[in-house]
């Protein structure tokens, strides 16, 4: 028998679960369903990545231990997956006492051969990442994920020779076209390979500044660098190395991850595995960000999505069929609840659902509720079945190659053409002119490609998809299901067997009603946000007045804005400051200004700042804005002043 091994990221517990683990961990669970249906027998992993120092800074500021704290995160992540109807096989801590033993003992495995070795690094340090970069890795000084100037640290510490398996990853990489995909994540990652960035990996961290970590088995002064300790649940989950699991399911693995951590597990990940002796994974499957509102979620916009909050609102088979709809695997995508809503009336309500109501209320009228006999096919019927079988195997094949949403799309190919049919084949015409057998032909047909619609969309919805075949009046069982035979096969469905008489699993949402809620909601959450904000900041350290008057400070006009090409919080402004030509100044005011807003108004500009670039643009001042309650205000002058005038 095939197997197939899928496996989330373990998720790190400085936070609580939210929209984009609830999406990579419902994909695995439809890859794992999929597969099972495929005739395959499958191990579905997930868990939570638990040591480094921003454990310690949250632990810090709840007032208490780490390991109390990531006990309870954890728990959140492990009960959440079955209300959204996940069904994973192992839930993995890296506080497990076994994890730890494997993640030792490949590290011993490892420094034995000689690709550890101890040295003194300087590097930037950012808190964010727990990671080093390189000058060459900074932008403009700035982590390039959190966009903050990381802290230089030196100091002594294990190093391991990424950089000595670079060609083997490179001609690896080459070789297998399918090893890291969508193919945008593969050149993305060959790029980096060729600009010669790869180092050797700084993968301990001194006990003096970090004791939350796994002790490294050759110097108990030392603790793992957190990724080292993670990347290796993959392993550990499976009982490294004498399991059973570990003989049947390595290396062919399938890891899901989002396109931020692309860089672990597709050049640190691979390069520990050659060194340690493991066959590397089969495939890294990458896919985008989830916005809100074309916005990165953040805590501090108030935008993170509870995806509980969904499921329980809209059903747990609604909200995953959204997800998978919607993102095209490997980009980003928007998530609203007015586009979830829209795509259930759409897709789910109007197509699907009407459907089943039209098709089996028909049958319950013109047949008695009963599976009636089919009689000869007309062309028309024969072409609706073979549209059927290639809605199958295109189905199949774009599960198979992590395209949900084109797959969906290729069985709504079929939904839609059964509406027609039922449009063009007129039952009613049929039954009033008393032509039973081209009626039983035309029910018979309907009611065979429904079963096929129903069946493939068990891993995708799997309660609906149950209800579905329910209605149909056969038993389903995913574990005997035969996805491939589907595509071939006709009759099935057993004539004479009693069926539902209605269908009504996807109701309508009124729209209308919904925006008045949203909208009412988003005013109470602007009004609770105003009231809870802090009316009086601290003043800043004094200074000296000498240093006050080193600040150039001058009125300008906004004379161009525009987005920044490489930033999307940024916009490039250009200020007439009464010079020979207009400033360029880049201002990160998009979350509170329009370009309209900005555009024609006199701002207060430090004219005589630095120039600073930032992703690719230089800047040449600051435009000066105020905090407030309700957001942010532009500093400006009492009255038109001259551009270039000078605050005194």
């Amino acid at each position: 028998m095939e197997r197939f091994y899928i496996t989330t990221p373990i998720y790190y517990v400085n936070a609580k679960p939210h929209l984009g683990h609830a999406y990579t961990t419902i994909i695995a669970d439809t890859m794992k369903r999929f597969q099972q249906m495929m005739g395959k027998e499958t191990f579905f992993l997930t868990g939570t990545d638990e040591h480094g120092d921003k454990i310690v800074q949250a632990a810090e500021k709840n007032k208490c231990t780490p390991q109390e704290y990531v006990d309870q995160i954890s728990q959140l992540f492990k009960d959440l997956w079955p209300e959204l109807g996940i069904c994973n096989d192992h839930f993995i801590r890296t506080t497990d006492s076994a994890h730890k033993k494997v993640v030792q003992d490949v590290l011993q495995k490892v420094y034995d051969s000689g690709d550890i070795y101890f040295g003194e690094y300087g590097g930037h340090y950012c808190y964010g990442c727990e990671r080093f970069y390189t000058e060459k890795e900074l932008e403009d000084g700035l982590c390039p994920q959190h966009q903050t100037k990381p802290e230089y640290i030196a100091e002594k510490n294990y190093f391991f020779k990424m950089s000595k398996y670079q060609e083997w990853l490179k001609q690896h990489i080459l070789d297998n076209p399918e090893f890291i995909r969508p193919e945008r994540y593969r050149k993305e990652v060959l790029s980096l390979l060729d600009s010669g960035e790869l180092e050797d990996l700084c993968i301990s961290r001194p006990k003096s500044r970090l004791e939350w970590g796994v002790e490294l088995p050759f110097d108990n002064n030392f603790v793992t660098y957190v990724w080292f300790d993670a990347l290796l649940n993959y392993v550990s989950a499976l009982d490294y190395p004498e399991g059973e699991n570990f003989k049947k399911f390595w290396p062919g693995v399938q890891h899901i991850v989002a396109k931020d951590i692309l860089k672990p597990h597709a050049i640190f990940w691979p390069t520990m595995l050659k060194a340690a002796g493991f066959e590397p994974y089969n495939n890294l499957n990458v896919h985008g960000y989830w916005l809100v509102n074309d916005t990165k979620m953040s805590k501090s916009l108030g935008n993170v999505v509870a995806p509980l909050d969904m499921a329980k609102k809209y059903g747990n088979d609604t909200f995953r069929f959204f997800l998978l709809r919607d993102m095209h695997f490997g980009n980003d995508a928007s998530f609203s609840e007015e586009a979830l809503a829209m795509r259930q009336n759409a897709e789910l309500a109007n197509d699907l659902g009407n459907l089943f109501s039209r098709v089996l209320s028909m049958v319950k009228k013109y047949f008695g509720g009963v599976v009636p006999q089919p009689a000869e096919y007309t062309e028309a019927d024969m072409e609706l079945r073979e549209l059927a079988s290639n809605s199958c195997k295109n189905f199949q094949q774009l599960f198979d190659n992590v395209r949900f949403s084109y797959g969906i799309e290729s069985l709504w190919e079929l939904v839609r053409a059964l509406n027609k049919y039922v449009d063009s084949s007129q039952p009613w015409t049929l039954a009033k002119e008393g032509d039973t057998a081209r009626l039983g032909t035309v029910m018979y047909t309907m009611l065979e490609c429904m079963r096929k619609v129903a069946i493939h969309l068990w891993p995708v919805m799997p309660k609906s998809a149950e209800k579905l075949v329910a209605q149909l009046g056969v038993e389903f069982d995913p574990v005997k299901a035969n996805l491939p035979a589907e595509v071939e096969a006709w009759g099935t469905l057993p004539v004479g067997i009693e069926i539902a008489p209605g269908s009504n699993l996807f109701p309508r949402i009124d729209i209308d009603k919904l925006r008045k809620e949203i909208e009412e909601a988003t005013k109470a959450a602007a009004a609770a946000a105003k009231k809870a904000a802090a009316p009086v900041q601290e003043a800043a350290a004094p200074i000296e007045f000498d240093d006050f008057t080193k600040v150039d400070l001058r009125v300008g006009k906004v004379l161009v804005v525009e987005d920044h090409p490489k930033a999307d919080r940024l916009f490039r402004c250009e200020v007439d400051l009464g010079e020979e030509k207009p400033r360029q100044i880049l201002a990160g005011l998009k979350e509170h200004f329009t370009a309209e807003d900005l555009l024609g108004r006199q701002v207060v500009v430090v004219a005589n700042l630095k120039p600073r670039k930032i992703r690719g643009l230089e800047s040449h001042g600051m435009m000066l804005a105020l905090k407030t309650a309700d957001g942010m205000e532009m500093l400006t002058a009492s009255g038109e002043v001259p551009a270039g005038t000078k605050a005194s």
